[in-house]
């Protein structure tokens, strides 16, 4: 088993762009006039998950710019794309039946080739809502994105309480070396375990703030507008040392979004796991 030592940390946001709303990140994080976003970012974190894949396969131009304004070491988490993992809010948004075909699944790698060919696709993260249960359905769905995608270090959002009830959830994951994605978020009476076990030679986290009282009633910014304390980060920074010490890879995103909180805490999580970046974002932030 490696120890933390050995393992590689990447950590970074949910995300990159946030140019409009209440909770933009310009001003916050990114300098006024700041055309260059991702460029910028890359300067402090060497990973970020992709939010845009979640609603439309990337288009492959778009992928190869990214590859070229980042640098070599930095890498790429990509959503699946909703219609895989979100099929309701797919049909809701636009109309269409979330039937899934194999031209779905090549427009998507499609996008991701770029990332991969570049060695900057770090993994897919398959996103599930918390509502996403362990049923006959859900299983059918979990199994066709571990069959299709597979092939991919494959991270897997299961947050229903009937995943972490069943001892066959991790057994199947192991199977395929996907990683449970660990997750900090507020709980309720049908959230998972807090602390889900490591299936894959990687570890996963995503960071969504603990913001309880706005979580059903918030729209998409203020759900996220949540600020990990000291003490909080360095409870997160014992959590993926723990992890660390399993695995010979840790990606962790924070996905507390609003103005700029994500890359603050991604500092200062760094910082307290010791690879803190070359340069300070927090200057940056207010």
């Amino acid at each position: 088993m490696p120890n933390a030592m050995d393992a590689q940390f990447y950590i970074g946001t949910s995300g990159w762009s946030y140019p409009r709303g209440e909770g933009t990140w310009n001003g916050y994080f990114y300098p006024p006039g700041e055309k260059n976003e991702l460029g910028y970012y890359s300067q402090f974190f060497k990973t970020v998950e992709i939010n845009s894949s979640f609603y439309a396969p990337i288009n492959p131009a778009y992928a190869a710019s990214w590859v070229k304004k980042t640098p070599a070491d930095f890498v790429f988490t990509a959503k699946l794309w909703q219609k895989f993992t979100h099929p309701r809010m797919f049909e809701a948004s636009t109309g269409e039946v979330a039937a899934i075909c194999q031209q779905d699944v090549d427009e998507f790698l499609k996008g991701i080739q770029p990332l991969h060919e570049a060695s900057k696709l770090g993994a897919i993260l398959a996103q599930f809502p918390p509502s996403f249960e362990n049923d006959e359905g859900g299983r059918q769905i979990l199994e066709a994105v571990l069959n299709t995608f597979g092939q991919f270090r494959l991270a897997v959002e299961l947050r229903h309480r009937s995943w972490s009830q069943d001892p066959k959830t991790a057994g199947l994951l192991r199977e395929r070396n996907a990683s449970w994605v660990q997750t900090d978020e507020p709980r309720f009476s049908i959230s998972s375990i807090e602390k889900l076990p490591l299936t894959a030679d990687f570890a996963y986290f995503r960071f969504h703030g603990r913001n309880k009282e706005n979580w059903w009633t918030g729209n998409n910014e203020t759900r996220y507008c949540y600020l990990y304390s000291p003490e909080e980060i360095q409870e997160l920074a014992e959590r993926v040392s723990g992890a660390a010490s399993q695995s010979k890879l840790v990606l962790a995103y924070f996905n507390n979004h609003w103005r700029g909180f994500a890359p603050k805490n991604a500092a200062e999580l760094e910082k307290a796991l010791g690879s803190q970046s070359t340069q300070d974002p927090n200057r940056k932030l207010i």
